[in-house]
Order: C-alpha cells, then sequence, then structure tokens
C-alpha cells in the first residue's frame, strides 16, 4: 500500500518526498500538511512540486505524471487573439499590481479563464504567501489593462529561467491570452502549466512525462535569471 507523507510545521524545507511516489489516483498526490514558508514553497517548485487544496483542508501537495507545459516558443496565437493583438487597445505590465492579480485570480469563475479549475482554491493564505514570494522576487505578474481598468493578468513562480504558472483572470475577450503572449516574450525556457485541460491546449501546452519534466528543472532552474522586478 502506497502511503502519503504528513508534513509538520516542523518539518525541514526539503522534508518532501521523492516525486516518483506520488500517487497515480488522484494522480500526482505526494505529500500532506506543513506550510507555506517561502523555504518549503521553493524548495518544493525547484523540484516539480506544488501545493493545491481548498478552504479548510490541509495543504496538499502535488506532482502529477505527465505534466502540461508550455514552450514560449509554441504558443499558439489564433486568428482573433492576433487581431486583438494589432488592435493594441489592451495594454500590458509587468509586477504593477501583483497582490490586484491574485485576488482577481482567487475570485470564482466560470472556467473560461485558463487555471487549475472553477473555484477559490486561491485562500487568504495561498495569496499571503506568494505575496511573500513576490516581495523576495521568486514570484512575479503579469497585468492586461484596458485604459485605466484591471482587465486580465496572470501570476506565477520564478526560479531561473523556469516560470511556473499558477492562474490567470479575464475581464474582457483575451485579456489573460494577451498576458500570456507577453510572458512569452520574456527570457524563459518554459512555462509549468501543471495539469493539462482543453483551453492550455489550444494554446500550444503539451504533457510530457515526469523524467522530462525533471530534466528541464534541471537545466533551467539552475541558470541565471532576470532579478529583480520587470519593468512595465
Amino acid at each position: 500500500m502506497v502511503r502519503i507523507s504528513l508534513l509538520s510545521v516542523h518539518s525541514p524545507p526539503d522534508a518532501f518526498p521523492d516525486s516518483k511516489y506520488a500517487l497515480t489516483e488522484p494522480n500526482g498526490l505526494l505529500a500532506v500538511g506543513g506550510d507555506l514558508e517561502p523555504a518549503r514553497l521553493l524548495f518544493a517548485y525547484r523540484n516539480g512540486i506544488f501545493p493545491w487544496y481548498s478552504e479548510g483542508e490541509p495543504i496538499l501537495w502535488w506532482s502529477p505524471d505527465p505534466r502540461a507545459v508550455l514552450f514560449p516558443s509554441k504558443m499558439r496565437v489564433s486568428r482573433s487573439l492576433e487581431k486583438t493583438l494589432r488592435r493594441g487597445h489592451l495594454r500590458v505590465t509587468h509586477d504593477q499590481c501583483f497582490s490586484a492579480v491574485i485576488r482577481e485570480c482567487a475570485l470564482p469563475r466560470d472556467g473560461r479563464g485558463g487555471g487549475r479549475s472553477v473555484g477559490t482554491w486561491i485562500t487568504a493564505e495561498m495569496q499571503d504567501a506568494y505575496i511573500r514570494l513576490h516581495e523576495l522576487g521568486y514570484a512575479r505578474s503579469v497585468e492586461c489593462w484596458e485604459g485605466e481598468n484591471l482587465v486580465g493578468g496572470l501570476y506565477g513562480v520564478v526560479i531561473g529561467r523556469a516560470f511556473f504558472g499558477e492562474s490567470m483572470f479575464s475581464r474582457v475577450r483575451d485579456a489573460s491570452k494577451v498576458a500570456l503572449v507577453a510572458l512569452c516574450r520574456q527570457d524563459y525556457g518554459f512555462i509549468d502549466c501543471q495539469v493539462s485541460s482543453e483551453h492550455l491546449a489550444r494554446l500550444g501546452a503539451i504533457d510530457i512525462g515526469r523524467d522530462d519534466f525533471r530534466a528541464l528543472l534541471s537545466r533551467y532552474c539552475a541558470m541565471a535569471g532576470a532579478a529583480g522586478r520587470l519593468s512595465g
């Protein structure tokens, strides 16, 4: 019988089991418990592990196989998105209002904007944890504006030249996709999309096996990335 590892707040940040021991059903569940302190989160992401749980649940840590990834040069830009980009009515900034982006992503939505699931899995505890990572330079946002209104965006964790996407939102058509195009123009080797969906597949994300994903982590997390805040 496969057992899930139990972590406590006193467990060292590197107390996770090897991701190869993650369950196949539910796909990727690896450990339960611990906390969302920066050291634990950064160790987890470097090793292909991320937290995902709902309000009232303990922290659940996942490392699914296969893994959905998007290589920036392979992003598919549809004709309608090309038209939106040519119109130029949506303005993009980077790292200008991270907290606002994560709050928007945490709101219930109908599932059309991407991300892992509909609902409010981005708890207040998770928001605080990723805002702290942002303050330390390890989490970034891309914002999309229509006039002075924030209408779309995304955020994720950055280690070296690896971008670990967490969530995105749209309040007007194509806003999150415009933000993703802007992200793909940055110097990232790959974007971790975690779990596949039809929405992500249409944008060019593909599934790869755990060993291949580990190879990406080894290569790109060790590379020097752009330090500090990106300019708007």
